[in-house]
């Protein structure tokens, strides 16, 4: 197989670019480094069926040449980051619509599966705890600026199942919560690296809110797996699928276990949601998947409790330690 992988040279797109190399496919990367890092590839340099262009999804004509040689892509290319999206509305936006929209009218002229890369976030402010892939969006208000994220990733779906529904082009949509493992930066805001950092240097841990907030943590290494197996799974096509774990843990519960496995004496201080992000900011207050559809059709199963995730962060942050 050669497989095109978009946002590549992120946390999550170097994992699977890895991973499909050890299975003996080709992969070609496409990243514009905005969010990703050449240090997260640099090491599959040079591996047999590896290859990179730096550039953006915005860019037809290279999409169009990378599209015409793969057999399918996996479309990871995004704005990250509740930080990033809050200080950057515009190129969240752009960078989420437009790009999606080029990837699939390029893979559509070649009929190429695609799998769309969305998030947790398009839940929204429901409470149908845990959320099922056929259950409602609610989103907040358009003055806050934290819901175009949500609201630029659901058009990406609902633009992908209408490619599917009316070109017939393969689509897959899988909703990501809180993928976790090395290679994760807290640099736009990403939780569990940050206390990691932030403990390993003997600063405090800032929790954001009252920290009474819950997530799902789920390992890269199981994320791949899962995304490998709806690509190789003909019935996962025009469906949605949330991937993550199913061990639900307040932030700052998390913060105190990072405190306990990193041995540090950091105090947890608490930041205003105004103060961290802007003022009005909402959060979700628990954000808890239903994984028994994907179970189901590939066998994903998480495999690493959070303690695990959480030494495996500490490892390789304590190999190479990332300054702020």
């Amino acid at each position: 197989m050669r497989i095109l992988v978009t946002g590549g040279a992120g946390f999550i797109g170097s994992h699977l670019a890895e991973r499909y190399l050890e299975r003996g496919d080709e992969v070609h990367v496409l990243d514009d480094l905005s969010t990703g890092s050449i240090e997260n590839i640099r090491h599959l340099k040079g591996e047999k069926g590896f290859q990179y262009t730096i550039d953006t999804v915005h860019n037809q004509s290279v999409v169009a040449e990378l599209v015409d040689w793969c057999d399918c892509v996996v479309h990871l290319a995004a704005a990250v980051g509740v930080k990033l999206i809050v200080q950057s509305p515009v190129r969240t936006i752009e960078t989420n619509v437009h790009g999606t929209e080029v990837v699939l009218q390029q893979a559509n002229k070649k009929k190429r599966k695609v799998l769309v890369a969305s998030t947790s976030e398009v839940y929204g402010l429901s409470t149908q705890v845990p959320f099922r892939e056929d259950g409602p969006l609610v989103m907040g208000a358009p003055t806050k600026g934290r819901w175009s994220y949500a609201c630029s990733k659901a058009i990406d779906e609902f633009l992908a199942l209408a490619y599917w529904r009316e070109k017939r082009l393969p689509v897959v949509i899988v909703r990501l919560f809180n993928t976790v493992g090395p290679r994760q930066t807290g640099q736009y805001g990403m939780v569990i690296p940050t206390f990691v950092r932030q403990a390993l240097a003997g600063r405090s841990l800032t929790v954001y809110g009252d920290g009474s907030q819950t997530r799902c943590f789920g390992y890269v290494g199981d994320v791949v797996g899962a995304l490998v197996g709806l690509m190789d799974e003909e019935r996962a096509v025009g469906e949605v699928f949330n991937i993550g774990s199913k061990e639900e843990v307040t932030i700052r519960e998390v913060a105190e276990r990072v405190k306990e496995l990193t041995k540090s004496d950091s105090e947890i201080v608490f930041v205003p949601y105004e103060e961290a992000y802007e003022s009005g900011f909402e959060d979700m207050p628990r954000r808890v998947p239903d994984i028994s559809k994907v179970s189901r059709l590939v066998g994903f199963r998480p495999s690493l409790s959070l303690d695990d995730i959480l030494q495996k962060v500490i490892d390789f942050q304590s190999g190479r330690q990332t300054p702020d």
